[in-house]
């Protein structure tokens, strides 16, 4: 549907614009953030290169059979080249969002796996003590009472701060997780295909990003090579074009010269015939009028 439109061209160039402008985007700020001890040098080299790899793959392709053999080998080597380094800026980009991503539900993660085990600490103290406790109640004679009692007094502000601590570990659990469910949205997909997959959430991430920079700048880079040959076609559609009008042009001239020859010849055969009508009068006439109008032809 599209190729046969006189635009196709113009969005077969908006597509090349759109996805090389995108890999560049992310592969400038991607080398930024890998050396950020000089981001805006890093943009500006990044970006004159962006722009070189494109300009050198059309160079290729346009004149690709008018310069030599090591012009080429270059050309193709530093594209490729070029290729390369801006799919390791894009991967370096998608991972640094990633773990923009991912940076709070870590450090929840983490949060909650500490609580998780001070928890467990502490309902382990607990029941030590009261272990504890009931060993040295027992070991003591039954009329003993004040003894127990003296020893219950002793265990029970540490049984009780315990229990605090283990109620407010517990709230701060509880807050984590549901920190954690309200994080987990922003890399719910990636954890479900981690659990599909029976893997972690940094394969499966890695493995996308992997897919992503597989497809995206070589597809700019064919985007802008595709361009040139719809251009190159227009350029030969519109030559042809004006060949058929210049033909058409000089049939119309030869036909008006053709035309301009007929008149001529019209013209003399009017000639022809006035001059043979005017000799058949003449030898028709007697001897006097013959003479008299070969007179006047030789003087005409």
């Amino acid at each position: 549907m599209f190729e046969q439109s006189k635009s196709f061209s113009k969005l077969v160039g908006l597509s090349a614009l759109l996805i090389a402008g995108s890999a560049a985007f992310f592969s400038v700020f991607g080398l930024s953030k890998l050396f950020a001890g000089a981001q805006l040098a890093v943009i500006i080299m990044a970006g004159s290169l962006e722009f070189g790899k494109l300009v050198a793959a059309s160079f290729l392709y346009r004149y690709w059979d008018k310069i030599n053999l090591p012009h080429k080998t270059y050309m193709s080597i530093a594209v490729v080249t070029l290729v390369l380094i801006t799919s390791a800026g894009i991967f370096g980009f998608l991972s640094n969002a990633y773990q923009g991503a991912t940076v709070g539900f870590e450090k929840q993660s983490t949060a909650l796996i500490y609580k998780q085990d001070r928890l467990d600490q502490l309902l382990d103290d607990k029941v030590f003590l009261k272990e504890e406790l009931d060993a040295a109640v027992s070991e003591l004679p039954e009329n003993y009472r004040t003894a127990k009692r003296k020893l219950r007094e002793e265990y029970q502000p540490q049984i009780s701060q315990i229990n605090k601590d283990i109620l407010a570990l517990k709230g701060e659990v509880g807050e984590l997780k549901i920190a954690l469910v309200e994080t987990g949205v922003d890399v719910g997909p990636a954890i479900y295909l981690a659990r599909i997959f029976d893997t972690d959430v940094d394969s499966v991430v890695k493995f996308f990003i992997f897919i992503l920079i597989f497809v995206f700048d070589p597809m700019a880079v064919m985007f802008v090579i595709s361009y040139n040959v719809t251009l190159q076609d227009r350029k030969e559609e519109s030559h042809s074009e004006d060949l058929r009008s210049d033909t058409n042009v000089t049939t119309k001239r030869k036909w008006w010269e053709v035309y301009g020859e007929k008149k001529e010849e019209i013209k003399e055969e009017e000639v022809d015939e006035e001059v043979e009508e005017e000799t058949k009068i003449i030898e028709e006439s007697p001897v006097w009028v013959q003479r008299h109008g070969v007179a006047e032809r030789l003087k005409k």
